[in-house]
């Protein structure tokens, strides 16, 4: 691939889309491709196809989604589904027609079972039920995953699927309706600092595991597998950093320099109970993750300091 090829960042404005275009243009790539909303409609399947044509991609990354924490994904279900299928059948399919060969297609490690053998390999996609909260958006990204396959296998394309477990970093959505768990606790310990209150209210239980990655880290491993072969096309993309939400909140406490007590209420809404990847795989192709956890997140909540858009009270 060469640095002067037409690359395609479908959600450049998103946490991952802005870090991809952050990191290609450190890189020296001169032929990225970005169109906003208001001019590309994702969800317009005509559109798509047109801007496709007309502007001669090569290969193309697709960040855009709809996405949500858990209170979003078990609200807005419909949008969630409709919306995920539609901009990346518009998108994939697009890119078939038009000849484009190389697509980096992101799903999320919610695609596999709630109740999955740990850590999670790619072979147990489909081996078991889903997380009830956020099925209409795994299935969307399932669907995605298989269309990738179906068309590598009858066109020969070169369309791989990076499944990243839960990412963060600048640029990340603080709407405390939307959002998911860690710019939550950001947002929130921060709000209880300025506030000058002693204790903070989570939701589930605390003990719920997560693994993390930073999006710069995200960033470098679709770039390094956008153009790469491999026999597989899903790949888990993770850190390895697993912690309880009440460690995290505990970190993200100590980051921020505050001491609260934390209290959990609404304990039944846990979500999938662990979700750690196995990218043995990801290692095996040349890949590893760059992510440290503290100095990341600290990188994070001082961009969230100096973002304007944000509303810290």
């Amino acid at each position: 691939m060469s640095k002067k090829d037409r690359i395609f960042v479908a959600g450049h404005n998103g946490l991952v889309g802005s870090a991809v275009l952050r990191k290609l243009k450190e890189l020296n790539f001169s032929n990225v491709i970005v169109a906003e909303k208001k001019k590309l409609n994702l969800l317009d399947q005509k559109k798509v196809f047109d801007f496709l044509k007309k502007n001669k991609i090569k290969s193309i990354i697709i960040c855009a989604a709809r996405v949500g924490g858990i209170k979003a994904n078990n609200t807005y279900k419909a949008n969630f589904i409709y919306e995920n299928l539609t901009i990346q059948n518009n998108i994939i399919h697009g890119a078939k027609i038009n000849g484009i060969s190389n697509i980096i297609f992101l799903g999320s490690s919610c695609v596999y079972p709630k109740y999955c053998k740990q850590p999670i390999k790619e072979e147990y996609l489909l081996t078991d039920s889903l997380e009830k909260t956020n099925e209409p958006y795994a299935i969307a990204k399932i669907a995605g995953i298989k269309l990738c396959e179906s068309y590598n296998f009858q066109y020969k394309t070169n369309y791989k699927c990076l499944m990243p477990t839960n990412t963060f970093g600048p640029g990340d959505n603080y709407d405390l309706e939307n959002n998911h768990f860690l710019p939550a606790l950001i947002k929130k310990i921060h709000n209880c600092k300025i506030n000058k209150k002693k204790s903070l209210d989570l939701w589930g239980n605390g003990q719920t595991k997560r693994e993390l990655i930073f999006v710069d880290d995200l960033a470098n491993a679709i770039i390094y597998f956008l153009n790469k072969k491999t026999k597989k096309n899903l790949i888990n993309i993770g850190s390895g950093i697993e912690k309880t939400i009440d460690q995290y909140a505990k970190i993200v406490c100590k980051i921020i320099g505050v001491k609260l007590k934390i209290r959990y209420k609404n304990k039944h809404l846990t979500g999938t109970p662990r979700k750690l990847l196995d990218c043995s795989y990801a290692k095996k192709n040349g890949w590893k993750s760059q992510t440290n956890l503290k100095v990341d997140i600290l990188k994070t909540y001082k961009h969230f300091l100096n973002d304007s858009s944000n509303k810290r009270f």
